[in-house]
């Protein structure tokens, strides 16, 4: 009966729909973690997607749903969450995950997380007791991770939701989903994205199709954009604001000999932090760093991977490329800094100006909307310096006049701190949680 639903209902001419133990009850495969699977074999996935008619897919497991939702009423719930990310070494959604990942396993410690991946994910320490780290495709259909092998890993671990944090959710709708779109630059600036294509052409479909039950952006910035993109109902999308992690605070800078990664330079110096990419206005930040040091003995540290495809800068006094920095040296980094320069072109956050201002240090950045978003906004009493990303001449200048009196930003510095409190991961999981909730009500 189930196949013949299937034939009628999703309009597939060639379909292999199975039900594992189809006489055996949805409660009992349930409590045992083990939820009949939907498998559709024959199919590449964006192939599938586009045959599909969602909504009405509904129809041939809403008997399964109804069950689970009726066990899962106690409140109780299993979520994953994509922790692909984590095989990066840095950067902003890799931090993403993993903090939010701890902040909701913290708070919400009667529920169990799951972070899952078709990549081997690295050994992390300290997890809280109900987060835990999934098992990699163990056969050859599961590698086909968002079709096949994400359901199936997460019916063994009996999860109730899943959390994409990177742009993706799965290609068919089991159970509720919720996708974070960090923002749209794979679209506005895909000429400086080469690597994003797989990005640019499958969240769009999956936002159209209704997959991602919500959705989350980081800014209101970019909650906007992404309505207007994908022309989303603006109720199924929520801003929920990022954090910088506890550990970055004020310190006193280390002074370390050598060049190792981390190490504090004895000369002043102006400190970029992110993935060196065009996005991140490299080019012109050199240039402006040029302009100063004509009259300021200052250095330019940039510490962070390298995007593929980006020729990293050529040698050059002063100048100094860390790549990838360990966390655990940032801190001192920021508050060592003469300031931290982040002229970014475009951005859906920009974690390393809150991890700054967190630290105390003089920022200075861009005018992009999430950005001015996150220092509190261009009036007196925002937290940052902003300029125009593309006038070279006004970042030397604002660089320059920190470079001459440093102590006349010791206010900015302080209300950088201030400004930066009001984001914390706690008040991050326990909004994320909402939307959880949410997306279990409109599936």
């Amino acid at each position: 009966m189930l196949l013949e639903i299937a034939h009628r209902e999703l309009h597939i001419e060639l379909v292999d729909v199975l039900f594992r133990d189809l006489f055996q009850s949805e409660e009992d495969r349930f409590q045992r973690g083990q939820i009949g699977d939907l498998f559709y074999l024959p199919f590449q996935p964006l192939q599938l997607i586009k045959r599909i008619q969602v909504v009405r897919a509904h129809d041939v497991i809403l008997h399964v749903y109804e069950t689970f939702e009726k066990l899962a009423g106690s409140g109780r719930v299993t979520i994953a969450l994509d922790g692909t990310p984590l095989t990066v070494s840095t950067g902003g959604v890799a931090r993403y995950t993993l903090e939010l990942a701890r902040a909701l396993a913290g708070e919400f410690p009667e529920d169990q997380y799951w972070l899952l991946s078709d990549q081997i994910l690295p050994q992390l320490a300290s997890l809280p007791a109900n987060l835990h780290m999934g098992s990699p495709p163990k056969t050859l259909p599961e590698r086909r991770w968002w079709l096949f092998g994400l359901d199936r890993e997460m019916s063994r671990r009996g999860v109730d939701l899943f959390h994409g944090t990177d742009f993706s959710v799965p290609y068919l709708p089991r159970r509720p989903s919720v996708m974070t779109v960090h923002d749209l630059s794979p679209w506005t600036h895909a000429d400086l994205q080469p690597d994003a294509v797989r990005v640019r052409r499958r969240t769009p479909a999956l936002l159209r199709l209704g997959l991602a039950s919500m959705v989350i952006t980081p800014t209101e910035a970019v909650r906007r954009e992404a309505i207007e993109r994908f022309r989303l109902r603006p109720e199924r999308v929520v801003a929920v604001p990022l954090a910088a992690s506890p550990m970055f605070r004020r310190v006193e800078p280390r002074q370390l000999e050598g060049e190792q990664p981390g190490s504090t330079p004895a000369k002043p110096y102006f400190l970029f932090v992110g993935t060196l990419e065009p996005r991140k206005n490299i080019a012109r930040l050199i240039e402006a760093w040029r302009e100063v040091r004509k009259a300021n003995d200052v250095d330019l540290v940039l510490a962070g991977r390298l995007r593929a495809g980006f020729p990293a800068p050529a040698p050059e006094p002063g100048l100094r490329v860390l790549g990838p920095v360990p966390e655990a040296d940032l801190p001192g980094l920021y508050s060592g800094a003469l300031a931290c320069a982040y002229p970014s072109l475009y951005e859906g956050f920009g974690l390393p100006v809150l991890e700054a201002m967190q630290c105390g240090a003089v920022v200075v950045t861009s005018r992009d909307p999430a950005v001015v978003e996150i220092s509190g906004g261009e009036v007196s009493g925002g937290a940052a310096v902003h300029v125009d990303a593309t006038d070279t001449r006004a970042l030397a200048g604002a660089l320059a006049a920190v470079a001459r009196a440093p102590e006349n930003f010791t206010g900015l510095r302080e209300r950088a701190i201030g400004r930066a409190a009001e984001f914390t991961w706690q008040r991050t999981a326990r909004r994320t949680r909402e939307v959880y909730e949410a997306a279990r009500r409109v599936f």
